[in-house]
């Protein structure tokens, strides 16, 4: 056996040697500029590193219309999700099919990247909201940066050179996928499970990444470290409520620990089929899908998140979803069941979730040991109490 074979067969990392990046840098400081938001710039480093392979640019019109109405690419690959740049119309007007224009990070200054315009072209901003995210309210976060966005869309392959200090930050941590794979195959795993995840691990998550342990040779705790949602939990803080429980309740020779830099969309089950396809091009034969995965408010229903996988036929992704009730902790059980294996319902079950967490956290209660490890729940305390101090 060997590990599942990128989605479109290939890796398509776009990212320069370290010894080109220099001269690279140089050169996009003579171009025009596009300036990016943050998650355009999560993407960039995304395409780079080759995550979202095979994509080696940002979507043309006839790629970005394709996902819209059908969650393919123009070439019938699954794609469930827009991967688009975009500039006024008057930036528009200045760009030609052929010209090279720097991508510069808005809120750092940052050049990251020099894309070669294939095209532009506007496009119907309620519509890729209703047909990615299920709703153009605008209150639910994607679509509010969706709506948010200039008129119109630059397609076009680019190059990469930074990866604005994630892989100092998160050093010995921050891997592409040629990176993982080669972890794995070092493990001598072939089939591996990934966890999504944008918060600490409480212990619904502890319980249903050690289901994905025993269904797989490994585990792959793959959190994202990019930018969420006011209110979330810093990746620095995160992080070490992580390396808490790789430390201390996971069996390290069979758990792999990784952060990537993308920033959530929270676009439920769209994002659901995104995390599973470049979790294949990490190397990952499953990934673990659970009630409500990147889900935000109650903009989705229960498991729409699992269900959104039968629309695609058998072979088009090949990281395929465990698929996993709701778990807690059951006081009559005397320990984590799931809606699945436990009868027993109301007080008896104590309901675990990140959001209830952070409100226990907010009102300055500390959550019981049902739903978080002691050495998480401390770091987590430290974090919350310094938060109150700098009110």
């Amino acid at each position: 056996m060997a590990l599942v074979a990128p989605h479109g067969g290939k890796l398509t990392p776009v990212i320069l040697p370290k010894e080109q990046r220099e001269d690279a840098l140089a050169k996009a400081k003579t171009l025009p500029v596009i300036r990016m938001s943050s998650r355009e710039t999560s993407d960039v480093l995304m395409i780079g590193m080759g995550a979202f392979s095979p994509l080696m640019g940002f979507m043309t019109k006839e790629d970005y219309e394709s996902v819209v109405n059908t969650k393919h690419l123009a070439n019938g690959l699954a794609w469930p999700v827009p991967i688009t740049v975009s500039v006024t119309k008057e930036q528009a007007a200045e760009l030609k099919e052929g010209m090279e224009v720097a991508l510069v990070d808005d809120e750092t200054d940052k050049y990251v990247a020099i894309l070669t315009v294939k095209d532009k072209y506007e496009y119907d901003k309620t519509k890729e909201c209703k047909e990615v995210f299920f709703t153009d309210d605008p209150e639910h976060d994607g679509v509010k940066k969706v709506m948010g966005q200039p008129e119109i869309n630059v397609g076009g392959d680019i190059i990469t050179f930074s990866e604005m200090g994630y892989a100092t930050q998160y050093a010995g941590y921050y891997a592409h996928p040629h990176e993982t794979r080669a972890l794995f195959e070092s493990k001598g795993w072939n089939t591996v499970c990934a966890f999504q995840t944008r918060n600490p691990l409480h212990r619904s998550h502890e319980f249903l990444c050690k289901i994905g342990m025993e269904v797989c040779d490994g585990l792959f705790l793959h959190p994202i470290v990019g930018k969420l949602k006011p209110g979330d939990i810093p990746a620095e803080v995160r992080f070490k409520c992580y390396q808490a429980h790789m430390d201390n309740y996971f069996n390290n020779k069979n758990v792999a620990l990784k952060v990537y830099p993308m920033e959530m969309r929270y676009a439920g089950p769209s994002e659901a089929i995104l995390h599973a396809i470049f979790r294949q091009n990490f190397g990952c034969s499953n990934i673990l899908i659970g009630r409500d995965h990147a889900g935000v408010g109650s903009y989705y229903s229960a498991y729409q998140a699992q269900e959104i996988f039968d629309q695609f036929k058998p072979g088009e992704i090949l990281c395929q979803p465990i698929k996993v009730t709701a778990a807690a902790y059951c006081k009559k059980c005397m320990g984590m069941e799931t809606e699945k294996t436990c009868p027993h319902t109301g007080e008896d079950r104590v309901a675990i979730s990140g959001t209830k967490v952070r409100q226990m956290f907010g009102a300055g209660q500390l959550p019981p040991l049902e739903f978080g490890r002691k050495e998480v729940l401390e770091i987590l305390t430290e974090y919350y109490q310094a938060l109150d101090k700098n009110k």
